[in-house]
């Protein structure tokens, strides 16, 4: 079966993480599929393609997956997760705000931050604030996972030739709107 990685971008270029969690789902092992939602990803989907080890970059673009919200981007992710035994996001804001919903509407146990692959059924995570390590194997049809990034090294993005098929976007839910970002910068 195949491995489904969400890409985490901000609609004009790939973010380092995505590169992470493509580094452990080449530890898992088999066929590597990027999922690029968003408004106006193209570039994105290009940079995807050129990710050592993927197979395939799946890209729904469409207004309502520009600013990324769970909801939206839970739904498109569980309508075209047949077919996948892993779905895998970095442990980012992002992939910690969708993937939980994403195992909650394929009713399986999903699997945080981890920082080792055993095999295809068993990860190794942090528990206790990071004193303790725990082992965890999981027996689900689907593994829902989100990544510690800094458990794995970035694939080389660079070197790939991965075919871009375009999906069709789902319904805008209409459950959530992002109003507003704002930044804090730091003297640091």
């Amino acid at each position: 079966m195949a491995i489904l990685v969400i890409a985490e971008h901000d609609n004009a270029s790939l973010k380092t993480a995505t590169l992470n969690a493509v580094t452990a789902a080449a530890k898992i092992g088999g066929e590597i599929h990027i999922l690029v939602a968003g408004a106006g990803c193209g570039a994105v989907a290009e940079q995807a393609a050129k990710v050592s080890g993927v197979a395939k970059v799946r890209v729904a673009d469409a207004a309502h997956y520009g600013d990324q919200t769970a909801e939206n981007l839970a739904a498109l992710i569980v309508a075209n997760a047949s077919g996948y035994s892993h779905i895998i996001a970095p442990a980012t804001s992002n992939g910690k705000n969708t993937l939980p919903r994403v195992a909650a509407l394929l009713d399986v146990a999903q699997i945080s931050e981890i920082i080792s692959v055993v095999d295809a059924d068993t990860f190794v995570r942090p528990i206790y604030a990071g004193n303790a390590l725990a082992t965890v194997k999981s027996s689900d049809a689907t593994k829902v996972i989100t990544v510690r990034t800094t458990g794995f090294d970035a694939a080389a993005n660079s070197g790939g030739s991965a075919a871009v098929e375009a999906l069709a976007a789902a319904a805008d839910l209409g459950q959530s709107k992002l109003l507003g970002r704002e930044l804090t910068k730091s003297a640091r």
